[in-house]
């Protein structure tokens, strides 16, 4: 097995929105604001390539929208998708499954792409099984209010389109190194991806704990659209992940690319931080 970070690009997103009740004057010693409240978050994708398949978990913003778009979000930097692939020497052809922890644009939106005279939406990844839980699914194809804005038909109706879906209910075995299973805090079914790597695991965090800050119990994300429901999946999770040494992997922490877990007097928090490569 071969496991590999893919850079996608930066963003920026509201300080407050990331981190719910939490006062700025808190947050903002681990996460500095702009002048409009904004904080800097990555799009950082997980490669897998365990035997003949490359597997891909999650793909950014993509680059489809229209300039008015992606001003709401002050995307900076020059990484992208296939760049970073292109550095590993691969391309989207290569890939053999792409896994959508969730439908959110901002996992899901380089999935697709216009062709070259924007007449027709095309797969990025031609080659690509889609795989996407059930609940998710279902739920970005008739969304709660709160939610609508994050889910765009054009990230996800051409999956279908071009029968490269694949759904899954509950807890999935991707490969016998590879488990997905499904929190709905954040937004219902999305899928987390446990890796078993030479004896250790590697969680591929999504937007379960999207920012080593969001570890601490009360620092719920204010995107969650069930924070109750957050709240048990954390306490649960982490603990599981201090039991057994779980590294969390971060696809929205622009500093923080991986933490190890320590339990303290103020609860579960990030103990050493590195880069993804330095345990591979």
């Amino acid at each position: 097995m071969e496991i590999y970070t893919v850079a996608c690009g930066n963003m920026k997103l509201d300080g407050g929105a990331m981190f719910g009740v939490v006062p700025k004057s808190l947050w903002e010693k681990q996460y500095p604001a702009d002048e409009n409240n904004m904080v800097k978050i990555s799009m950082r994708s997980l490669l897998v390539i365990d035997g003949d398949r490359k597997i891909l978990f999650d793909n950014g913003i993509g680059d489809k929208q229209d300039h008015k778009f992606f001003s709401y979000y002050y995307l900076f930097g020059d990484d992208s998708l296939t760049g970073s692939l292109n550095a590993l020497g691969l391309t989207p052809d290569d890939i053999t499954d792409m896994v959508l922890t969730h439908l959110h644009f901002d996992h899901c939106g380089g999935s697709i792409k216009y062709n070259e005279d924007k007449s027709e939406l095309l797969t990025v990844f031609p080659n690509a099984q889609y795989w996407a839980s059930n609940k998710q699914w279902d739920l970005a194809q008739n969304p709660n209010k709160l939610e609508g804005a994050s889910f765009l038909k054009e990230n996800v109706d051409p999956i279908k389109d071009k029968g490269q879906l694949k759904l899954f209910d509950g807890e999935l075995d991707l490969t016998p190194s590879i488990q997905l299973r499904q929190f709905d805090g954040h937004t219902e079914g999305q899928a987390i991806a446990l890796v078993h790597y030479n004896g250790k695991t590697i969680v591929n965090n999504a937007d379960l704990i999207p920012l080593v800050g969001n570890i601490s119990m009360s620092w719920v994300c204010g995107y969650d659209t069930q924070p109750i429901v957050s709240l048990k999946e954390k306490a649960d999770f982490l603990k599981e992940s201090l039991e057994n040494n779980y590294i969390y992997y971060f696809y929205h922490d622009l500093e923080n690319q991986c933490c190890t877990l320590k339990d303290t007097m103020k609860g579960v928090r990030a103990d050493e931080m590195f880069k993804l490569k330095s345990i591979l």
